[in-house]
């Protein structure tokens, strides 16, 4: 089952790439293993999610697979 991208930036399916760059952002500085400590799971969930959602075209594909996913 593909992740839900938009779960793990706690953002809406129809956000714009300004509101996934100010989630990013927030979560990031949150997670941030300077910050976090030594689990650097959230971080890089986190960077996975903006690196997925900021670029059109894998967005485009992720919402292909999670909507074919909840179809199921």
């Amino acid at each position: 089952m593909p992740k839900d991208y938009y779960l793990v930036l706690g953002i809406t399916s129809d956000a714009t790439l300004d509101e996934i760059k100010d989630a990013y952002r927030r979560l990031a500085k949150e997670f941030h293993p300077d910050r976090y400590g030594d689990n650097h799971s959230p971080f890089l969930a986190v960077q996975e999610a903006y690196s997925i959602l900021s670029d059109p075209i894998k967005r485009q594909t992720h919402d292909l697979e999670v909507l074919s996913q909840k179809k199921s």
